[in-house]
């Protein structure tokens, strides 16, 4: 009887093994890919285009960028927050908690593989996955506000009330997938070149 499967081959030819995922599987270009065509909110956003988790991290790595003295590696780490999704999807938080510990994970060792195929260390520091999360709060804030239909009471209720960011200085407007995706690598692609000159000056 054959096992089942547990890898998923990507457009890059990789194939990437879930239960034990290598980072020399790992390419931005589909990440970015994958990214852009995996909806926020399970879809339930409005607009003509689904809300990406690339266009998502685009915003929480700018909101974390203003609201944070940091460097690119911190910088790089908060664009990839969420960069697991493009293989196991973007699941809401309300059924993370019914799954439970499986979940996180499959998602841990993806994560792992992520970082130490871009030279970051293998999972977020605790401080700095804070200073991360407040940044997501931010973001889902104006997304479930400006897009989710929830109210702004039912919004702070869940991520809090934003200080210092307004929604005309964010990037909110869902996007066709293919300007996400370009938006991601574009953005991935001046965080490294700011890690190679900051490692050259070292």
């Amino acid at each position: 009887m054959m096992s089942a499967r547990a890898w998923q081959r990507m457009l890059s030819g990789r194939r990437l093994d879930l239960l034990d995922p290598s980072p020399l599987d790992v390419e931005l270009s589909d990440i970015a890919h994958g990214l852009a065509r995996v909806a926020r909110w399970n879809g339930q956003t409005s607009g003509d285009h689904a809300f990406s988790v690339a266009q998502h991290s685009l915003m929480v790595e700018d909101i974390f960028r203003r609201s944070n003295r940091c460097n690119a590696d911190e910088c790089l780490m908060a664009l990839l927050h969420d960069a697991p999704e493009y293989v196991i999807g973007d699941m809401i938080s309300p059924f993370k908690a019914v799954v439970g510990g499986g979940y996180k994970t499959v998602e841990k060792r993806l994560e792992s593989a992520v970082h130490l195929r871009f030279g970051l260390p293998p999972h977020t520091p605790k401080e700095l996955k804070e200073r991360i999360k407040k940044a997501d709060h931010i973001a889902a804030y104006f997304e479930a506000t400006e897009l989710a239909g929830f109210s702004p009471e039912e919004a702070r209720k869940f991520f809090g009330q934003p200080r210092g960011i307004t929604r005309d200085t964010l990037l909110i407007d869902p996007l066709p997938a293919v300007e996400a995706q370009r938006l991601f690598a574009e953005r991935f692609n001046t965080l490294e070149g700011e890690r190679a000159m900051a490692k050259a000056e070292a």
